[in-house]
C-alpha cells in the first residue's frame, strides 16, 4: 500500500505486487527515492484518466530511471479506479508516469504482444480517496506549451509514502 498525498487530498493505493512485480518494484523505487515529491498531475481528461509523476510544479520534466518491462499481459483490466503505467508508443518505455482510470478503459488492456496490442500495465487500484480523484477530473484544463489537458491550477503530489 502507498498513499499519494496531494493538494486536493489523499489517495490510498493497493499495489499488485504478485501480478506486476517489476512494475511495482520500479514504482516503489521512485517512491523511496522521493521522485514524486512536489510533482503534479499534469494531464486530466474527464471520462478517461488523470496522469502524473513526471513533471515538477514548474512543468520541468524530471529525470527517470531505466524503463520497466511492460507486464500488461497480467490481464488486469484498466477499469475505473485502477492505476496503470503511462508510456510512449514503445510498449516497454514506462518509467515514472502513471495514470488513474476514471472510467472502464478496456481498450487500454493487453490484446497481443505487438506494438499496437500490448496495452498499459495495471499495477494498483485506489482503495481510498476515489472522491479526491473524482474532484480532480472536474478542474479546468488548458495548454501549457505543447501540452494539452493540463490543469490551469496545479494539482500537486506533495509526496507518495508507503502506507
Amino acid at each position: 500500500m502507498v498513499t499519494i498525498k496531494t493538494s486536493m487530498g489523499d489517495i490510498k493505493l493497493e499495489l499488485f505486487e504478485k501480478e506486476a512485480p517489476k512494475t511495482v518494484a520500479s514504482f516503489l523505487r521512485y517512491v523511496d527515492e522521493k521522485h514524486y515529491d512536489n510533482t503534479i498531475f499534469h494531464r486530466v481528461i474527464d471520462n478517461f484518466m488523470v496522469q502524473g509523476g513526471g513533471f515538477d510544479a514548474d512543468f520541468n520534466q524530471k529525470a527517470t530511471n531505466e524503463p520497466v518491462e511492460n507486464e500488461a499481459a497480467n490481464q488486469i483490466s484498466n477499469t475505473i479506479g485502477t492505476v496503470a503505467m503511462a508510456r510512449t508508443s514503445d510498449p516497454h518505455s514506462a518509467t515514472s508516469q502513471f495514470f488513474i482510470n476514471l472510467v472502464d478503459n478496456d481498450f487500454l488492456d493487453f490484446k497481443a504482444p505487438t506494438a499496437q496490442g500490448f496495452g498499459y500495465c495495471v499495477f494498483a487500484k485506489v482503495v481510498e480517496g476515489m472522491d479526491v480523484v473524482n474532484e480532480m477530473k472536474k478542474v479546468t484544463t488548458g495548454f501549457r506549451g505543447p501540452h494539452g489537458d493540463v490543469p490551469e491550477e496545479n494539482i500537486i503530489i506533495k509526496e507518495i509514502v508507503r502506507a
